[in-house]
């Protein structure tokens, strides 16, 4: 019985529970810039949660900005979870962030897909389906994905 439970209780797969399914959708609008997921349909979505209070956050924005140059038919949606509006408005302008960021301080965005710890990013495909997600700070332009990402939006 033992063996059963150890055979079957710890195996969780190869793959995050996300993987797979429907996207959560959501509409922010913080008074500068709006988004609204489902809109989005179509298109291969790179959906970041971040806050500019992150040290990790701010390592990897640059290779999402290039990521946005480099594949402009990906959209690149970066959610910012900063509660204050004026370190949110300043980051942005002090890094000369460029792509489509939101902020949304009540953080019910990321809470629709459980991330809590910064930086969490998603792949969403044409269909609205999560396709790959990361923990952590990624370079969004390595070759590795940007082929991906070019292959989703094939």
């Amino acid at each position: 019985m033992l063996f059963g439970l150890a055979v079957t209780g710890c195996d969780r797969g190869s793959r995050p529970g996300q993987i797979g399914q429907a996207a959560p959708q959501f509409a922010l609008n913080d008074g500068a810039q709006s988004v609204d997921l489902a809109k989005l349909r179509g298109r291969v979505v790179v959906l970041n949660f971040w806050a500019s209070w992150c040290a990790p956050c701010v390592e990897e924005m640059p290779s999402l900005m290039a990521l946005q140059h480099a594949l402009p038919t990906v959209q690149v949606v970066a959610v910012s979870t900063d509660m204050d509006a004026g370190a949110y408005s300043t980051f942005l302008q002090r890094h000369q962030v460029d792509l489509l960021s939101v902020r949304d301080p009540d953080e019910k965005s990321n809470a629709l897909y459980g991330s809590f710890h910064y930086p969490e990013t998603y792949i969403i495909d044409k269909e609205g389906v999560i396709r790959r997600k990361f923990i952590g700070p990624q370079d969004f332009s390595s070759p590795e994905i940007l082929d991906f990402l070019r292959k989703l939006s094939a």
